[in-house]
């Protein structure tokens, strides 16, 4: 197994640093050895399975009665810091819903989970002290609870079904839909003017004013609540989940292709996202071809721009020589392709030519003889987690596509400032400062998107839909390369039984560690083999679980070494492009992928997305000096304090505090102990010996609150995140922050 950094800058507290040892494997056995986990607090239990049950505050025999107290207590704080190796307490008799036979119950769980996770960000509540969540109702004159599993201090919350309060003892628990329509109407009713003692309505406006801090800003009100709007999308998106769990479990194997199988693996979705799948305009038999849960495929369709219409740029070199994006995609389309002299070839995602090509602007250019028809062509493309953009194995580019679809918050078009962005990025990093960057980083780079190519009316004007961005492919089919989003979302994973391998494989060797080849705890066997059985899992949870067992190590210390090597392959690289360029990025978990060596440890990091950048206004003219005429297009620069806002989201709140949330929630690792990490990270990172000029760090540390972006807000709202000013995109609301001390 690799040795650990030479220089590992952050570490755990000293009551968890022996942990981090290596110690040498116990001799082969056929007996597993005792499960590790880490206790959430004195009367918190779990299963020696994870993935089968979780840590648990509260386990009620029956629905949860009306506790005595009116709103939600905070609770204890949680573990005394260190690790345990006890082994855990037989598995309760309330299974976990996510493992559900039924996959229709399993996605109404999941959908059920994500909107009461939501709801308890919004509005700050804190841990009950009783095990039950209580969501007061006023609107409606009744209240929601729900059993709480597991609680987070990050927010990956798990939740047991919910009933109401009133409902008969024999009631069955709400349903996504029913919980959907309680929370929106109290949404409402909130946002009413009229609402009376109910609170603030919540803003778009990003920073609140210094003396309301802590409270929602009143500066942008926010349009009327769509109450029926979010019950189609929750119906929708977990109507779509329960297909893709039940797909799932029929064909669990991964496609060979080791970065096309991590973006196809986010069956549940965003964790805090009330609608994380829904796909609103995709008949079944689309989704099918265009879901990456599915693992589709389809070919692209193809059109002819005419020279006069064509708009395009590109930056993308071989060999010193810049190669035009038409040439690109003429590559990219192979031979057959009916295209006539002079044109350009222009890939389409199929769904979009269909809604494309009625509106007015596309169709008076196909009457003109401007836009030329070639229909389906070529080897099929198998889109990524964001559906939009399509990989191929073995190709050089990957493409992003227009997509009308309203996915997440979005309907998921190009912008034209967004095509000019990704060449100025990659233009920039040419100057000097990829070079520079990876001096300091080998292991981290951009995903560039160095050429596009559009379609422009004879008038000037752009003709929005057809826009097509052509991105590097920088990863191999063996490069085990993953979205962090991929690599903690639960799916139906192999998981069973601890079965000897086969004969003729009966060792394994792991980092010159010999051990017998017996199957890790979740999932994948040493020798590669897989069990009968299958359970709600996440790869992280394979990967560290595996780890554990192949070496002997206690999960809990293999998981703490994981995330500090984490720390600094992705997050402090990321930190450094700040520090030295006062360029922030959108680094939430979808765009940022991790590589991982064959032993699962991160040994580097990509970024990737043309939307998400985010140049400090008080670094214009040092990025001026590097590249003339920087950001005239492309609507980037953006003021400190916006930036530091949205950079704490994406990377404080989302994806590191994302990821520590993913190994509480999974019973990998005690949060607090990783909490405390990240703090000596952070402190690190502007104190020692390689320091870096950023405010993030001081930031995480010393604010009691940060804002942070509400998923269900932005959805009840109607607001489409591509649309308007950056500062007014999408709804933020403040939370406590849980590494403030």
């Amino acid at each position: 197994m690799n040795a650990p950094p030479a220089h590992t800058h952050a570490q755990l507290p000293p009551s968890a640093e022996p942990s981090l040892r290596r110690t040498e494997p116990a001799a082969p056995s056929t007996e597993p050895p005792p499960a590790q986990t880490e206790q959430a607090s004195p009367q918190a239990e779990s299963d020696p399975r994870p993935s089968e049950r979780l840590p648990r505050q509260a386990t009620p025999a029956h629905k949860p009665t009306e506790p005595q107290h009116e709103h939600v207590q905070p609770a204890p704080r949680q573990g005394d810091g260190t690790w345990t190796t006890e082994p855990l307490p037989d598995p309760d008799p309330d299974p976990d819903a996510l493992h559900h036979p039924d996959p229709h119950t399993a996605a109404q769980a999941a959908a059920v989970e994500n909107l009461l996770r939501c709801w308890v960000r919004e509005h700050d509540l804190t841990s009950p002290h009783d095990g039950t969540l209580r969501i007061s109702l006023p609107a409606t004159g009744t209240a929601l609870l729900a059993p709480v599993h597991y609680w987070s201090p990050t927010g990956w919350h798990r939740f047991g079904l919910p009933y109401l309060a009133d409902a008969p003892e024999a009631a069955p628990p709400a349903d996504a839909a029913m919980v959907a329509a309680l929370l929106a109407r109290e949404a409402a009713a909130q946002d009413s003017p009229d609402a009376g003692t109910h609170e603030p309505r919540p803003t778009t406006a990003r920073i609140p004013p210094p003396d309301t801090t802590g409270q929602p800003d009143h500066t942008h009100p926010l349009g009327r609540v769509d109450r029926l709007d979010l019950v189609a999308r929750v119906t929708d998106s977990a109507r779509r989940v329960a297909v893709f769990i039940a797909e799932r479990r029929a064909e669990p194997a991964d496609d060979p292709d080791r970065f096309l199988a991590a973006e196809q693996a986010l069956v549940l979705g965003h964790p805090l996202h009330p609608t994380p799948k829904s796909r609103e305009g995709l008949s079944e038999a689309e989704a099918q071809l265009y879901s990456p849960e599915s693992r589709g495929s389809f070919p692209l369709h193809w059109m002819a721009i005419a020279p006069s219409v064509l708009a395009t740029d590109s930056a993308w070199t071989e060999r010193g020589r810049v190669i035009p994006a038409e040439q690109l995609t003429a590559r990219l389309a192979g031979t057959g392709l009916p295209l006539p002299d002079g044109h350009t070839a222009l890939p389409l995602h199929p769904w979009q030519l269909r809604e494309a090509r009625h509106r007015p602007a596309v169709a008076a250019l196909l009457d003109a003889g401007l836009l030329r028809d070639l229909g389906p062509h070529g080897t099929p493309w198998h889109p990524t987690s964001s559906v939009r953009t399509v990989h191929r194995t073995g190709a050089p580019a990957m493409l992003k596509l227009s997509l009308g679809l309203r996915i997440t918050n979005s309907r998921r078009e190009n912008l034209r400032k967004e095509l000019h962005r990704g060449v100025e990025v990659h233009r920039l990093l040419r100057t000097g400062l990829a070079e520079h960057w990876r001096a300091a980083h080998p292991g981290f780079d951009i995903v560039r998107d160095p050429a596009w190519l559009a379609v422009t009316a004879p008038d000037g004007a752009p003709v929005p839909g057809l826009d097509v961005v052509i991105r590097h492919n920088p990863f191999r089919p063996a490069d085990d390369v993953s979205c962090v989003a991929g690599l903690v979302s639960p799916r139906p994973y192999p998981h069973g039984e601890r079965q000897a391998a086969p004969s003729s494989e009966p060792q394994q060797r792991l980092g010159g560690q010999q051990r017998e080849g017996l199957g890790d705890p979740l999932g994948q066997h040493c020798d590669g083999s897989f069990p009968e059985r299958l359970s709600m899992t996440s790869r992280l949870a394979h990967v560290v679980s595996r780890l554990a067992w192949c070496t002997g190590r206690p999960r809990a210390a293999v998981a703490a070494e994981w995330f500090l090597r984490y720390l600094e392959q992705v997050v402090r690289p990321v930190l450094w492009l700040d520090s030295e360029a006062g360029i922030a990025l959108e680094a939430h978990q979808q765009n940022t992928l991790v590589l991982l060596d064959p032993d699962g440890w991160p040994i580097g990091g990509r970024y990737r997305d043309n939307q998400g950048y985010y140049f400090r206004e008080s670094r214009r003219a040092d990025l001026d000096a590097r590249l003339p005429g920087i950001g005239e297009h492309t609507d980037t620069f953006v003021s400190d304090e916006v930036t530091d806002e949205r950079f704490a989201y994406y990377l404080g709140i989302n994806n590191v505090l994302g990821l520590i949330g993913a190994f509480g929630s999974q019973g990998l690792a005690d949060e607090h102990l990783l909490l405390a990490a990240f703090r000596r990270f952070l402190t690190d990172v502007t104190t020692g010996p390689a320091r870096l000029d950023t405010s993030l760090p001081a930031q995480l540390l010393d604010s009691p609150v940060l804002r942070c972006k509400a998923n269900l807000l932005t959805r009840l709202h109607g607001l489409d995140e591509l649309v308007g000013p950056v500062d007014t995109q999408s709804v933020y609301v403040t939370i406590a922050n849980p590494l403030h001390l």
